[in-house]
């Protein structure tokens, strides 16, 4: 397993590389498909003295990417912290593809859909102003958009979608369905339920 540290705004000593190397080993005992782990340290500007040191891990693999980010005080606290959000993700996907591998059949997305109604959009009467901030046409006084991304759409099922929203840690996850070949969106509920939104009329 390859490790690149590498600092943003700060200087990263080689005894810190070492100490990132030693403590990044034990994520193999997780996912032994890793071949690469980018650790980014970060000073922050934020005033909170808690959160002045930002690590993000990115591992990389012969299955999906997973990424953790944790700040701190210091870059061996944000290090430990980050550390235990991968390896907490890494458990998470290795019991979800225990139970994949035959205890349970995954639901399909169509009964997936039938459970969860169509959304209502509700019209203001009021007239609002449009405006442009950047691409995007950003209706009334906000929200601001201060990020975007882009990426590449690979069709996928619904429990690869599953599998891929808990690598990364996020509470929902947008995809391409295999199936009907449109985008939708899988989230977190409670507990261990999700819910699934498409897009239709496309």
């Amino acid at each position: 397993m390859d490790i690149v540290v590498s600092g943003r705004h700060c200087d990263v000593s080689d005894r810190f590389r070492e100490h990132v190397e030693e403590k990044l080993t034990r994520l193999e005992k997780h996912d032994h498909r890793i071949i690469r782990v980018d650790v980014l340290v970060e000073k922050d500007c934020s005033p909170n003295p808690a959160q002045a040191v930002r690590i993000e891990l990115t591992a990389k693999s012969r299955g999906p990417v997973v990424r953790a980010e944790s700040a701190a005080e210091d870059k061996m606290a944000a290090l430990d912290l980050a550390l235990d959000k991968m390896a907490a993700q890494m458990r998470k996907a290795a019991d979800r593809r225990k139970v994949h591998r035959g205890q349970r059949r995954p639901q399909s997305v169509a009964r997936a859909m039938a459970s969860i109604g169509a959304p209502v959009l509700e019209e203001s009467a009021e007239e609002v102003l449009e405006h442009q901030v950047g691409p995007v046409t950003v209706t009334g006084d906000g929200p601001l958009v201060v990020r975007e991304k882009v990426h590449e759409a690979v069709p996928m099922t619904l429990e690869q979608a599953l599998y891929e929203m808990e690598l990364v840690g996020h509470d929902f996850y947008l995809f391409v369905d295999k199936e009907s070949e449109k985008p939708s969106v899988v989230y977190r509920r409670r507990g261990y339920d999700y819910g699934v939104i498409s897009l239709s009329g496309l």
